[in-house]
């Protein structure tokens, strides 16, 4: 009868052939979740203060609704209420777009200020990863050519 294969063996030893750190995985890893974090606390201070500019506008529109919903004496003063209305809820589009555009314009900002430290940041873990690499295959390189 034939004997199978034990692939599990054979792994073992074709993995311990070649060694690997597992340090530079580490600290890709790490990396990865401190540049998250960082990214996490951008959106998050982006939402917090675009619910700030959302909140003062549906105030301000609230209480421009609630003067044109008064009892007028004239006929004439419901039409000057809503052009009012209007004219106001004009002013504050602008003004509360400008301030999203403001968030907006910040969260880019950061984010390509996060992103081009990130990159510098792997490009150098890389270098590194490679020069150990190297310096590990011509270690080994050399010893099995000394035998």
């Amino acid at each position: 009868m034939t004997k199978s294969v034990d692939y599990t063996k054979m792994m073992k030893d074709m993995m311990g052939a070649f060694p690997m750190d597992t340090t530079a995985m580490q600290d890709v890893f790490k990396s990865q979740a401190a540049l998250a974090e960082k990214m996490s606390k951008v959106a998050l201070e982006a939402a917090e203060k675009s619910t700030e500019v959302s909140t003062k506008w549906t105030k301000s529109t609230l209480a421009k609704v609630g003067e044109v919903s008064t009892v007028k004496e004239d006929p004439a003063d419901y039409s000057k209420a809503m052009t009012d209305f209007a004219s106001a809820q004009a002013e504050m589009t602008a003004e509360h777009v400008a301030a999203f555009a403001e968030i907006a314009k910040k969260v880019q900002m950061d984010t390509v200020e996060l992103l081009m430290a990130a990159g510098k940041d792997m490009q150098e873990e890389a270098a590194s990863a490679v020069k150990k690499a190297t310096d590990t295959a011509t270690k080994a390189t050399k010893a099995a050519s000394a035998k």
